[in-house]
């Protein structure tokens, strides 16, 4: 009896070795097979649809960036010219309003300049002019600022305004020389009108 469980044990053995496979497909000692697939059993043009349609997306998304990239591009460039264009005509009007304007005007409280250093300005002579509004009333401001050299001579004059500022409100504009470094020039602020 005990010889035909012996070979009851061995055929059970057997089948359990032929069930398992080759060594290359033995489990771990965790249970988890070691070996790599079989490539054979795999095809290429399972992969190339999805590659295709990643590559697909992939453009899709360059050219939306590109796009988007452009149209922010060009909305700069609108609001800068539509910036540039009313400083333009606030200038020009700060210039059409001191033209009758005897002594210093009648704002040179509500008005100061600061300089910028010309590390952060590349190199240009450029100050800060913030104009307050004290009244209770909309107005606009019109300043001259004059850059002179060291003997006190005027080499350039710009003309800076705002329109429009809001009762209690500052804003704050650019007087920039167009000169170049050489010799120094040093800003002073002339004229200074609310109207």
């Amino acid at each position: 009896m005990s010889a035909a469980l012996t070979l009851a044990a061995s055929v059970t053995a057997a089948a359990a070795l032929v069930a398992c496979g080759s060594d290359n497909d033995a489990p771990s000692s965790d249970g988890s097979r070691t070996a790599a697939p079989d490539a054979s059993s795999f095809s290429e043009k399972t992969a190339s649809p999805l590659e295709s349609k990643a590559s697909e997306a992939a453009e899709s998304a360059r050219a939306s960036a590109s796009e988007a990239e452009a149209s922010a591009s060009e909305r700069a460039d609108e609001f800068e010219a539509s910036v540039s264009a009313d400083t333009e005509r606030a200038n020009q009007a700060a210039e059409n309003a001191l033209k009758d304007v005897d002594g210093r005007g009648n704002a040179m409280s509500d008005v100061s300049m600061t300089g910028k250093p010309r590390s952060e300005t590349g190199g240009v002579l450029a100050s800060v002019v913030t104009f307050t509004n004290r009244t209770d009333k909309k107005a606009d401001f019109a300043v001259q600022v004059d850059f002179r050299d060291s003997s006190g001579k005027t080499v350039e004059t710009r003309y800076i305004g705002t329109q429009d500022l809001e009762p209690g409100k500052r804003a704050q504009r650019y007087a920039i020389s167009h000169e170049p470094p050489e010799p120094k020039l040093t800003a002073k602020l002339v004229k200074a009108q609310r109207y």
